[in-house]
């Protein structure tokens, strides 16, 4: 074969690894925020030996982490996986759990190739499963749509190289900049279709994370409430330093059906503690910062203990501010609404977040109804 035979098929091969490692992370995408503390990775069996490719299987990491991807895959390829090509999000685990290594299950299925987008930053894994496969003659291609696959596993990475859960910020506001106000009724600020969107958000997410003050402000409910996916409600953070938190919230009432955490200091009154506790809440205490409130890097890390890999938060501008301030934003979601306009007098961007902008890249936008999503994140 010359050359330019040679590179088109390169560049055809190319095209076809993309295509089926889009898949395979769009597959790990739709269990994000059920598979904590495990990462939701998406995997396809695929028999490129004809004329054209034919997928054999799919799989997805599973809700409680177990199985993993390719074994849900290979399961249902069965013998068809002999000689076939397999596609996975992240690079398969090289270490024993409560199951051998999934190295080792796609040597014993026989697989002629695989595709892995990315090398698992776990120290556990790092690079070893890739090398385990190439050990028994396997073809490994690695970083395929990288960049895709890192964005869909941003909260494993974050807590295998932080120690803490990855931050996801949404902040709405108005066409002024405004996100609420200080006298009068809650601004709504966005429309029901962005509404809904940001329900998508948290039923992938494994938490969502406010501050007191948005409790305080407007009772919410901080559950997922769309049609089938009520189930997928995350758990639900309180960031509260002196356990204002009334036992009469809503979030507290329900903290029987949906797990329910507030992170306060050392110091908050111990008969806060225990009102709430009686009522099914799990109260963490962490160290206080000069101010008194919450240290929130020591906050994430205990987080990042507990498993929790992806935190929404949806906590008002001062929370927003806090974060940036300490450094832990790793996404802003900002939602420009159009349904408000001429009204508030709150910044939603704080001056902390506002200098902090500068070191996100907005990576897209997107039209909501009439609403604007703008999604920035760490370069």
């Amino acid at each position: 074969m010359n050359a330019a035979g040679a590179k088109g098929q390169s560049s055809e091969r190319s095209a076809r690894d993309q295509r089926f490692m889009r898949l395979a992370i769009a597959l790990g995408e739709r269990h994000l925020g059920l598979t904590w503390p495990n990462p939701s990775v998406g995997s396809v069996v695929v028999d490129e030996s004809g004329d054209a490719p034919v997928i054999l299987a799919q799989g997805a990491t599973q809700p409680g982490g177990r199985p993993h991807a390719e074994r849900v895959a290979l399961a249902a390829a069965g013998t068809r996986a002999k000689g076939a090509t397999l596609y996975v999000s992240l690079e398969p685990c090289s270490h024993h759990g409560r199951t051998s290594p999934c190295a080792d299950a796609v040597v014993e299925a026989g697989v002629a190739r695989v595709v892995s987008a990315l090398e698992d930053p776990d120290p556990r894994v790092t690079g070893l499963g890739h090398a385990r496969l190439r050990e028994a003659g396997i073809d490994v291609t690695v970083g395929c749509l990288a960049r895709n696959a890192r964005r869909a596993h941003i909260g494993h990475i974050t807590r295998v190289t932080k120690g803490r859960p990855a931050v996801t910020m949404k902040l709405a506001r108005s066409t002024e900049g405004f996100a609420g106000s200080r006298r009068g009724p809650r601004l709504m600020l966005t429309g029901e279709v962005a509404n809904a969107k940001v329900h998508l958000m948290r039923a992938h997410a494994d938490a969502i994370m406010v501050g007191v003050g948005t409790v305080l402000a407007d009772d919410p409910l901080l559950n997922v409430r769309l049609p089938g996916l009520e189930a997928r409600s995350p758990v639900r953070i309180v960031v509260d330093s002196n356990l204002r938190t009334p036992p009469t919230a809503r979030v507290v009432a329900g903290a029987g059906d949906i797990p329910t955490w507030i992170v306060t200091t050392v110091a908050a009154p111990v008969a806060a503690e225990k009102a709430l506790t009686a009522q099914g809440v799990e109260v963490l205490r962490v160290s206080a910062d000069e101010t008194g409130r919450v240290l929130l890097p020591e906050a994430l890390q205990l987080l990042g203990t507990r498993g929790l890999t992806r935190v929404f938060s949806e906590g008002g501008p001062a929370l927003a501010d806090a974060l940036a301030e300490a450094d832990l934003v790793d996404e802003l979601v900002l939602i420009t609404g159009r349904s408000a306009r001429g009204q508030g007098d709150v910044p939603a961007l704080g001056p902390s977040l506002q200098d902090r902008m500068d070191l996100l890249d907005c990576r897209a936008e997107e039209q909501v109804g009439p609403d604007l999503f703008m999604f920035w994140e760490r370069p």
